[in-house]
Order: structure tokens, then C-alpha cells, then sequence
């Protein structure tokens, strides 16, 4: 019986491979505000990218946004995945969609990083858990050529997104009023 408990033990802990509460600490007050105006911000995007979007384009948003909202904390995501940005809003053209990289989901003992590993713009982020529909992830933007570092070192290069299972294979970041460019980034990933 010991054994039993202590093996479910072992799989929920594996399994919630994600920090937690030392977000509220970490976020900066422009990363906190931008959360608190998603919503907002996400329709302004998505409806500024359907009106003047190319169709194929707009086709590619929709698949992106789409599929059911699974439980983060009980998904299995670490491995290689494929991911692309999708810009929307706020510039011109207002949807411009990206070709495809690769990343990768690990867990340490600190919580589950995303690593975007290949293309000019760079990624490096741990996520937070934030209820049983998505996460929070905190990240540093960081080019090619350069070392990837940690939230919090350069204001100019922090990312906040919210993150989204939307199957075993599939899951996105979206990231509200980003520093560059667009209104609203999402980041679509699916597993190799």
C-alpha cells in the first residue's frame, strides 16, 4: 500500500512540473498591466487581423486560436515541438504569419521552461501555474547570436504571454501588447 501511495505521489508531483506563487514577486507592473488588459487587447488584435488579413492567413489564425482548453497541470509537455509566431494588430499588414521553428519544453526543479532554439528572434521562459486552463509565462526575447537569459535582466526584452493546452500535440502562447511590433503575438506549437 505504501508503495502505491508513494508512486502516485511521485506522478503528481512529475506531472505539476510548473512554479508557482513566486510570480506576484517577479512580474514587472507594464508585464502585470498587460495581462489585466488581455482580454482588450486580444480582440483588438484577432479583429484587426480578420478584417485585413490575407483569407490563407486568417485561415492559419483560426487554426491557431482553436481547440479545447485542457488542464496544463495534468498534460504531458515536455519534448521537441515545432512553433511559429502569428503578429497581430497594431501594424502593417496586420497579420503576418511566420514559417516554422523548433522549441523545446524541459522540466527542472525550478519548473517547465520553453526554449525556442532556432530563427533570428529567440525565446527563453518558465511558466507559472494559473488555474486549470492556462499558465503564465515569464520570458526573455534574445537573438541568435546572443546567450539566452532570464526574465527581469533587460525590461526592454521581457515577455509575458498566457499559455493554452489545446491537446496532446498542440498548445499556444499569446502574448498581449508585446514590446515590438504588433498588438497581440501568438505562438503556435506543436509537438514533433
Amino acid at each position: 500500500m505504501k508503495r502505491i501511495a508513494i508512486a502516485a505521489l511521485f506522478a503528481c508531483l512529475a506531472s505539476a512540473a510548473f512554479a508557482d506563487g513566486a510570480i506576484l514577486s517577479l512580474m514587472t507592473k507594464d508585464d502585470s498591466a498587460r495581462l489585466e488588459n488581455y482580454e482588450a487587447t486580444r480582440a483588438k488584435a484577432t479583429a484587426e487581423a480578420r478584417a485585413a488579413g490575407a483569407p490563407k492567413d486568417v485561415a492559419e489564425l483560426d487554426k491557431a486560436l482553436a481547440g479545447k482548453l485542457d488542464n496544463p497541470r495534468t498534460a504531458k509537455l515536455e519534448g521537441e515541438w515545432r512553433c511559429r509566431t502569428i503578429k497581430l494588430g497594431g501594424m502593417e499588414p496586420k497579420l503576418v504569419v511566420y514559417g516554422w521553428f523548433k522549441c523545446r519544453l524541459s522540466a527542472d526543479d525550478a519548473g517547465l521552461w520553453l526554449d525556442k532554439t532556432t530563427g533570428s528572434q529567440r525565446t527563453r521562459g518558465m511558466f507559472y501555474d494559473d488555474g486549470d486552463t492556462r499558465m503564465i509565462y515569464l520570458g526573455k526575447l534574445h537573438y541568435g547570436d546572443e546567450k539566452p537569459g532570464r526574465y527581469g535582466q533587460d525590461p526592454t526584452r521581457n515577455q509575458i504571454a498566457y499559455a493554452f493546452v489545446t491537446g496532446p500535440k498542440r498548445m499556444r502562447l499569446e502574448f498581449p501588447a508585446p514590446q515590438y511590433e504588433s498588438l497581440l503575438d501568438v505562438m503556435e506549437l506543436e509537438r514533433q
